[in-house]
């Protein structure tokens, strides 16, 4: 009998909130979600200190984006303390206390304009599986 042999990642459950968000980018990366923002909102809010905002390229890329970062923080021991969507086609919402996600397609993310909306907040860059790979990282 052949064991398949998976890399456990390591919990997430004291991680910092620059920490989590990473991790969350790092999923959206992974599953090709467009045009992906890191904003430090600290400053900006009282509700959150990271927005993650990126774009799905269909209805059924934003829902499967939104469950993916659900499952995969879910096996590092986070769970969202709120999933806002999971019906609606255009913008999931899910909450991580310190780090809030918003998951659009094209159109409402033009329409709501987070970006500008909290355009002063610091833009964390992080490295993209695509940049890793050119700067042959992988």
């Amino acid at each position: 009998m052949e064991e398949m042999m998976q890399e456990k990642l390591p919990s997430l459950a004291d991680a910092t909130p620059e920490e989590l968000a990473h991790a969350i980018f790092d999923v959206l990366d992974a599953k090709k979600a467009q045009n992906i923002k890191v904003l430090r909102v600290h400053d900006q809010t009282v509700i959150t200190d990271y927005f993650v905002i990126c774009t799905g390229n269909s209805s059924t890329q934003v829902k499967s984006l939104g469950g993916e970062v659900e499952y995969k923080l879910g096996l590092r021991e986070v769970d969202p303390l709120h999933f806002e969507g999971r019906d609606n086609n255009g913008w999931i919402v899910i909450d991580y206390s310190s780090v809030i996600v918003h998951i659009f397609n094209r159109e409402n993310r033009d329409f709501y304009k987070l970006d500008k909306l909290y355009g002063d907040a610091e833009e964390i860059k992080f490295v993209s599986i695509d940049e890793r790979a050119a700067a042959g990282e992988l």
